[in-house]
Parts: C-alpha cells; sequence; structure tokens
C-alpha cells in the first residue's frame, strides 16, 4: 500500500450552540466549508478527500467540492455522533494508507499545517495538531466549585487534523462502536487502544466554529492573511454571419439560415468570456492563447477553449467570481438557449451557474449587427487572487 493519505472531513453535525449550519456561514464572502477544501486541496500530503455531512446537505457540498477540489473525493452520510460519522468517513477512504480525521468548522487550518502533521504521523506512528494553553485551567465540582488546579505546562488543547494508519484506526473505532464506548476525540479512541500519539504543534488560529462569537475571529483572521486582489476583465468579440456556417454560442447549436465566420467554430460569445478572463489576470488574450494561424484551432470547440482559459487563470491563482455577458443580435431570437448556455459556460469555468448571467439585446436595426451583418458580444468577469 503506497504511502497514501486521504483527509476525511467530518462536518456532520447539528450545530446547536451556533444555532444554524456551520458549514456554510459565509466567511468573506465564501462558505466555511469552501475554505476548509481549498486548503486540503493544496496540501501535497493529501491524496484523497472524503465529506462526511447530513444528507440534506450533501447537494451542496457536492458543488462546493467540484468546485475546490482536483483531488479524487466522495461524499458519505454522518451517523448521529460523531464517533459514527468518522467511522463512516473512514470507511470510504478506500486504500489510503494513512487517514486525516478533521472537524469540517475548523476552517482556517492552513495547508502547510496539514502537511506537518501528516509528515509527523508517518514518522511517529500518530499524530494530531495541538497549541499549549495559555490559561489557567480548573477542575470543577458540580455546583463549579473548584476542586483541583492542574499543571498548565502539561496541558495541551486539542486541535485537528488527527491522523492515524487506516487499517489499525478501522479495527479500534469498529471495536469501539461493539462496546459502546463513545469518543469525542479520535486520540482518546487511540489511546484507549494503548498507542501514543505524537502532539504537532498548531496554530492558536486553528479554531473551530462553534458560536457566533468565532465567526468575527474567523473572518478577522481571514482578512489579515489575504492580500485582497480583486479584478474586472472586459471582453469584446464579432464575427460576421454567413452561410453556410452553423451558429455556436455558449457551445449551443441554434438553427439558422446563416452562422458565424471564423478559423474555430467562431462562437462569439465564448470568446467574449476567454478574453474578459485572460484581460482581468493580465494573462494576455484569446489571439495570444489560441492564435488564428495555429492549425490546431482550426474548427475547435470553443468551450474547450475557454476550459483551457479558465485553468489558465487557476494555476495562476486567480478564482472567476463571476461573468456577466451581453450577446448583441438583431436575429435570431435566444431567449430560449439562455440557460443551456448559462450551464454551459458555468460547466467550463467549474463555478456555479448562477454566477453566470447571459443576456440578449437587439441594436433596433442600427449598425452591422442591427442589419444582420453579423453578431457581437460583450463580457465582463470578476476575478480574485487567493
Amino acid at each position: 500500500m503506497r504511502e497514501t493519505c486521504c483527509a476525511v472531513i467530518v462536518a456532520a453535525g447539528n450545530s446547536t450552540r451556533m444555532g444554524k449550519p456551520k458549514i456554510f456561514l459565509p466567511l468573506c464572502g465564501r462558505p466555511a466549508l469552501e475554505w476548509t477544501l481549498r486548503a486540503f486541496q493544496e496540501a501535497v500530503e493529501i491524496h484523497s478527500v472524503v465529506i462526511v455531512l447530513r444528507p440534506e446537505e450533501e447537494h451542496a457540498a457536492a458543488d462546493l467540492a467540484k468546485k475546490c477540489l482536483k483531488k479524487p473525493f466522495c461524499i458519505v452520510s454522518g451517523g448521529s455522533t460523531r464517533q459514527q460519522s468518522a467511522a463512516a468517513g473512514v470507511s470510504a477512504a478506500q486504500g489510503a494508507r494513512w487517514i486525516a480525521v478533521h472537524d469540517g468548522a475548523r476552517c482556517l487550518i492552513t495547508p502547510e499545517e496539514i502537511d506537518s502533521v501528516v509528515k509527523d504521523a508517518k514518522k511517529r506512528g500518530a499524530a494530531a495538531l495541538a497549541v499549549p494553553v495559555k490559561d489557567t485551567i480548573k477542575t470543577v465540582d458540580r455546583e463549579r466549585m473548584i476542586s483541583f488546579t492542574p499543571d498548565r505546562s502539561c496541558l495541551w488543547s486539542m486541535q485537528t487534523p488527527q491522523v492515524f494508519p487506516t487499517e489499525a484506526y478501522e479495527i479500534e473505532i469498529h471495536k469501539a462502536q461493539l462496546e459502546g464506548r463513545e469518543y469525542t476525540d479520535d486520540c482518546q479512541l487511540w489511546e484507549h487502544a494503548g498507542y501514543p500519539v505524537h502532539l504537532c504543534q498548531g496554530s492558536y488560529a486553528n479554531i473551530k466554529l462553534t458560536t457566533e462569537e468565532d465567526i468575527t475571529v474567523a473572518e478577522s483572521i481571514l482578512k489579515k492573511r489575504r492580500q485582497y486582489c480583486m479584478r474586472i476583465g472586459h471582453g469584446y468579440d464579432v464575427h460576421r454571419l454567413v452561410k453556410g456556417r452553423k451558429l455556436i454560442l455558449g457551445g449551443v447549436h441554434i438553427p439558422w439560415e446563416m452562422g458565424l465566420l471564423g478559423h474555430s467554430d467562431a462562437d462569439v460569445l465564448a470568446h467574449a468570456v476567454i478574453d474578459s478572463l485572460l484581460g482581468a489576470a493580465a494573462l494576455g488574450d484569446i489571439g495570444l492563447l489560441f492564435p488564428d494561424s495555429d492549425p490546431a484551432y482550426k474548427d475547435a470547440d470553443s468551450l474547450k477553449l475557454l476550459q483551457k482559459a479558465a485553468q489558465y487563470l487557476y494555476e495562476n491563482g486567480w478564482d472567476i467570481e463571476n461573468i456577466d455577458v451581453t450577446v448583441l443580435a438583431q436575429a435570431p431570437k435566444l431567449r430560449s438557449y439562455i440557460q443551456q448556455i448559462q450551464e454551459n459556460i458555468a460547466k467550463a469555468v467549474e463555478i456555479p451557474a448562477e454566477q453566470i448571467s447571459i443576456k440578449a439585446t437587439t441594436e433596433e436595426g442600427l449598425g452591422f449587427t442591427g442589419k444582420g451583418e453579423g453578431l457581437a458580444c460583450h463580457a465582463v468577469c470578476l476575478i480574485e487572487k487567493r
């Protein structure tokens, strides 16, 4: 078995203390779970991801995972307790030598911390992130009267990920379930089995979203970490209408007596979107990336070119936030094709369809578009630096 590690992200809790689902709470404009998934995507030591959720949240999480993860992933339903959810996730971690169990609500975890604790586990046999406690800790009786003050120098506050060998962990969690033992911490399960766990120095920023106050703290940390950089891009393209060509807009074949002339499939809408994205990121333009002098792009599917352009942005550290398109066409009428075009563009750039706007307008018979000589398209996009 290769030294692969699967992240098991446990996020099936009821969020009782928060009073609302934690993993979809917006933090700096993105769901909390998205920040978690992005960290595991960027962690070199993680090879696959299992997300454990409540059944009613699986669809929304799947959309997020498709957006954030390039690594293999799957989504499974959790149980009524954290331990049952962890067991379900580990069972789905097929073929992984190691598992890294992580609380989905710890959305401030960094790729560096993930890699550090996984490497530590491979060296020591099992490891977990933790930080020394800062405050004096008291144990109390049922009346909240202080009964003991433990030595603070020996106390650490546990975090996640907590990393274990998959096969042994599965055996121990199965035993615990058969014997009716319930743990809220994975290390506690490991301790009961008599195995040692090494604590890997974590970060005080790796908080778990538990109360409303944590949201304020989390956003403050994210804002401090991120150097906000948002850019707007504009793209414009025009193609002549001729007989004997197909009319392709946003990857949709629209039955019409004429089509657009061009080296590729002449999808004027896709071309405008490509130029808006490349322009926003200052990565050139469509002619530079896909020159019409290159026979490789003869009759090319422009949606595939758009996919490549979007990937080029992602590779350069840019995320696409939204795209707004206006097609200028006297005819044909495009209303019945708008939804399919929207879905095609969303799939090509890997963002939700609700972040894509497609509109069409005539020019009241004015200009070359108004006279039916060609079609034009404007596209505006917003991108953000990761």
